[in-house]
């Protein structure tokens, strides 16, 4: 493959053609925020906060890393006054939906994010859609979806799926960053299959009760004395 040089940083580094500029920092070892990025998946973009500086030409242009491809001789900053006002917005705005999530706590505290700047809308989902894209992407179940448009977007576990795909999976509960995921799966299951964590529970007892074995002792034989 092509191999592409470009500046990131003030670093320059080598990168393979049809590459993002997200990637060629990772392999670098440069960092760039992200909420929405997987290696696993395809670039979603959603989240913005991988956003960055690219200079080409003598243009400036602020892109979102994960999807921007990188170019011969293109001069990236990760950070910046204006990445830094831009991720900073960002930020306040998904604290809005999920003030506690560990990884916007730990951001806010990076960007100087006030966490109260917008309105609460209590959703708890950043719409970052990792366990909609792992679910389709890599288990090809499609139990969980986006459903709706706009501001009343949201994610739902589809009922007849996730009753025989989920109970034994719940891969995407780990790439949440807010665990609306798993709140938003037993959600599902206790209006549409409420009796299946019982059962199954009162399965795994069941099987993992040891079987109780008595040894049966040989008794011996005792003689009388005749007197």
């Amino acid at each position: 493959m092509t191999e592409i040089v470009l500046t990131i940083d003030d670093r320059q580094v080598k990168a393979e053609a049809g590459m993002t500029v997200l990637q060629a920092a990772q392999q670098a070892g440069i960092y760039i925020p992200t909420l929405c990025h997987h290696e696993q998946l395809e670039a979603y973009g959603g989240c913005r906060l991988c956003m960055v500086e690219v200079e080409s030409r003598g243009w400036t242009s602020y892109v979102v890393s994960c999807l921007y491809p990188v170019a011969k001789d293109i001069i990236v900053r990760t950070r910046s006054e204006k990445v830094d006002k831009i991720r900073k917005v960002l930020v306040e705005e998904l604290m809005a939906h999920a003030p506690d999530s560990p990884e916007l706590v730990k951001m806010a505290e990076e960007y100087g994010a006030d966490r109260n700047r917008f309105e609460k809308e209590a959703s708890f989902c950043v719409l970052c859609g990792l366990c909609v894209r792992y679910c389709n992407e890599v288990k090809k179940k499609n139990a969980v979806s986006f459903f709706d448009n706009g501001s009343v977007r949201q994610i739902k576990f589809v009922p007849e799926v996730a009753k025989n795909e989920c109970w034994d999976c719940q891969e995407c509960f780990a790439l949440c960053p807010t665990s609306y995921a798993q709140a938003a799966y037993l959600l599902t299951e206790a209006l549409a299959f409420p009796g299946q964590r019982k059962t199954a529970t009162r399965a795994a007892k069941k099987a993992a009760k040891p079987r109780v074995v008595i040894p049966i002792m040989a008794v011996p034989m005792t003689g009388q004395d005749s007197h």
